[in-house]
Parts: C-alpha cells; structure tokens; sequence
C-alpha cells in the first residue's frame, strides 16, 4: 500500500476569460499533469481531454456540466484518456479508437516499474521522474502500484476538417500526427483559439514513444507554424501566443529537419 499522503482535493481549476476552465491535477507529475480544458457554449459545452483518471473528474467538474457535453480526447495517452471511461460523450480521431478500447496506452504509476535505463531515458529528454510520479493519492486504498488504466469507447470518429460546434462556437479538427498517430487538435479561426494537445506545448516534447513518428511531427509542426493562432491552450504547460508559437515550432524543426 501506498505511504504518500492523501490529498484533501485532486483537481485544481482557473477560470480564464472566453468561458474556458483550465483544471489540472497538481499531485501529479509533469510528465503526466494534463492540461483539462472546459469551455462553455451557448447550446453545448466542450471537455478537452479527461486526465490521468485516478480520481473522479466526473465529480469533480460536476457543476461545470450543466449543458449536454462532448468531450474530445487530443489522442489516447493515459494522461490525457485516463478519465474517458466515465462519459459517453467521447470523441477520438479513428487511429485512436482502438487504443482508447483497449487502454493500451497505460503506464505505470508506481516508480518500481521503470528501470534505471528508463530513468535515465526520461531524465535525457527533460523529465526526471526519480522522486516518483505521484506526490499524494486521490483517496484511502488507492494503491499506484495496482491501478491500470480504464477502457473506454468512443462515441464518434472525428478527423480532418470535422467540427464540434458549440451553438455559438464551432472548432476546427486538425489531425496533426508525430507525437501519436491521431494527434489532434481544436482550432476556432473566429477567436484564434487553438487547444493543441501534445502536438505542440511549452516544454520537452515525445516524439520517440511508442507510435510517434518524426517526419509525420514535422509536417505537422510545419503547419502549425503557418497557423494563425492568437492564444495556444495545450495540452501541458502554461498557454502561450502567436510569437512563442512560431519560436515552439522553429526549435523542433531546426532540431529534427537538421540532424
């Protein structure tokens, strides 16, 4: 059993202008801490990506939920899908289906369960996990070391071009792959809003995991940077502009595109 200390509460949550939520899970990692995006619409509301899924979002963000809600999951990473099986709502790009059904994409919570060589590997690429994954636990009897990732399915296949449409909002699905093979993100032209997911966010980006692929990544940063977005909400990390945007995409294109 566990000997990390309870949290009194497991999600923290800011509300930014434009009706958007940003809620987090501060006992949790970096390399894991989901970006949890709530924006409000007119007829209805958008969850951006579900979290690690050790305690209830559902619950937590229930007073968030008032209208219908769908929520799109960026791509399947248990940091990011963790929380999916608890609404029927889900919408995933169609290279993503199966590893939501089959919640392939679990790791480990207990730091047990990495090698040292995997250790190193993390610490190289910007993230030391030595100190552990967790700081606290959600609740009495959670046991890190036991939890497995739920399975889920989605409710609509969404790609390319689609749009989830808010009533008075509708955003834009860009299929952006390297990071996964369904990477997506939310673009709304109208305000410049782009919720990005891990294709494009401030800090060590992964793009030698498990289904990642480094010339799909940089035609997909190639086309991010020609994107005219005002704010970037993604998927870790703080949110940034146009400018920090451009300087993102050029640092992972200098480094991949000229080995």
């Amino acid at each position: 059993m566990s000997a990390l200390p309870i949290a009194g509460h497991w999600f923290e949550r800011k509300a930014l202008n434009d009706g958007i939520t940003l809620l987090w899970e501060p006992h949790v990692h970096p390399l894991l801490r989901c970006n949890i995006w709530h924006v409000a619409g007119r007829e209805h509301d958008l969850l951006v990506d579900t979290g690690l899924g050790v305690a209830s979002l559902a619950a937590a963000a229930a007073d968030l939920f008032g209208k219908p809600l769908t929520v799109v999951l960026t791509h399947c990473h248990m940091d990011h899908a963790g929380g999916a099986h608890e609404f029927r709502t889900c919408c995933v790009h169609a290279a993503e289906a199966q590893a939501l059904a089959d919640a392939s994409n679990h790791l480990p919570l207990e730091l047990s369960a990495y090698s040292p060589v995997d250790l190193a590997w993390f610490a190289a690429i910007g993230y030391d996990i030595s100190g552990g994954l967790l700081t606290a636990i959600p609740h009495a009897g959670f046991d890190p070391a036991t939890h497995v990732m739920e399975a889920a399915q989605a409710a609509r296949l969404i790609g390319e071009g689609d749009f989830v449409d808010l009533g008075n909002r509708a955003f834009e699905v860009l299929h952006l792959p390297g990071h996964s093979p369904g990477s997506i993100a939310l673009w709304e032209a109208a305000s410049g809003t782009l919720f990005s997911g891990d294709a494009i966010y401030d800090g060590a980006l992964l793009d030698q995991i498990p289904g990642s692929d480094i010339p799909a990544y940089i035609r997909s940063m190639e086309r991010l940077r020609d994107l005219p977005a005002r704010i970037v909400h993604a998927g870790h990390d703080p949110s940034f502009g146009r400018d920090r945007l451009i300087e993102l995409a050029d640092a992972y294109l200098n480094r991949r595109s000229n080995p």
